[in-house]
């Protein structure tokens, strides 16, 4: 356990929240914690780093991030920027199918609230890979008006309306709840997910404006429940049944002479195979082929 930080300077409260998500996953994913401050971090240094007060936080701070980078070790997620950023997206975006799939059927609860802000927070974090894809900037902008929203509405007693709404532009805060609850790994893993991506939620015939970033992009993995469409001869994985027809022009493939591809080609075609590999553990093959489809078709024409 990383030791205690001092007092947290005012100047620094808009980042509480993401160091209390680091604190409360340094035994549940210790990866998302050491991201989660090295955000703060980054961001505190941007915000005030002379003020004396502020100072001797970072280098605590600091002293946090050295421990758990050693007691990380030789881990991918840490030594490979490219690895990290995938790990703290597919949680992100789990966190966020978890509360969506809750909102979309009507179940109001703190849990979903929390998933929702958290997934917003963690989307935050992915800042210091770089800039935000347009995807994770409306998804991270949908989760964290979706909890203020909602938090609202049972505050004040109103049942919320369920599924994607349009936006007021509120900014959620956690406020001065005593309990946080936040749902541990298996908690997550155990949620069966009716969640289709691009799936339009159904309206009953009213006019509602679905904002960006109200569906999960097509290289969330979703999850399925263990033993579904598993008999004793075959396997019939509900995931199966919409897996999109391979280009027959990809078969015998080979890079056109005159493609230059760039550095960031490489570094896109390998967050492909890397959600390629994460929809396969959870047996979305669906989510698979496109994505290694997208990667070979970068690969071989320098263009997605």
């Amino acid at each position: 356990m990383a030791e205690p930080l001092p007092a947290l300077p005012q100047q620094f409260r808009s980042l509480q929240h993401h160091l209390r998500t680091a604190q409360e996953h340094e035994k549940r994913d210790p990866v998302v914690s050491y991201y989660c401050r090295l955000y703060a971090m980054q961001t505190g240094m941007k915000i005030d780093s002379k003020t004396p007060e502020c100072r001797k936080f970072l280098l605590k701070l600091m002293d946090q991030l050295e421990t758990l980078k050693k007691q990380l070790g030789d881990c991918e997620s840490i030594t490979q920027e490219i690895v990290g950023s995938a790990h703290v997206e597919n949680y992100a975006l789990k966190m966020f199918l978890y509360a969506d799939n809750e909102d979309r059927a009507g179940r109001f609860h703190k849990n979903m609230i929390k998933s929702f802000y958290t997934a917003s927070l963690l989307l935050d974090t992915l800042a210091v890979f770089g800039e935000l894809t347009e995807e994770n900037f409306q998804h991270r902008k949908y989760a964290r008006w979706k909890a203020t929203y909602i938090h609202n509405c049972l505050k004040s007693g109103v049942t919320p309306q369920a599924g994607p709404i349009g936006m007021e532009g509120e900014d959620y805060e956690e406020g001065d709840q005593e309990e946080d609850p936040s749902l541990s790994n298996q908690e997550l893993h155990n949620q069966p997910s009716t969640y289709q991506p691009g799936s339009t939620p159904n309206t009953n015939n009213t006019a509602i404006q679905i904002p960006p970033g109200a569906h999960a992009p097509a290289n969330t993995p979703a999850e399925v429940p263990h033993n579904a469409g598993v008999t004793s001869n075959a396997i019939t994985h509900p995931s199966l049944q919409n897996v999109p027809a391979v280009d027959p022009s990809l078969y015998n493939v080979k890079a056109h002479g005159d493609v230059r591809l760039t550095p960031e080609d490489f570094t896109r075609a390998q967050k492909f195979c890397k959600y390629a590999g994460s929809a396969l553990q959870y047996e979305d093959v669906n989510t698979a082929v496109q994505n290694l489809q997208k990667a070979l078709k970068l690969l071989t024409t320098g263009r997605e």
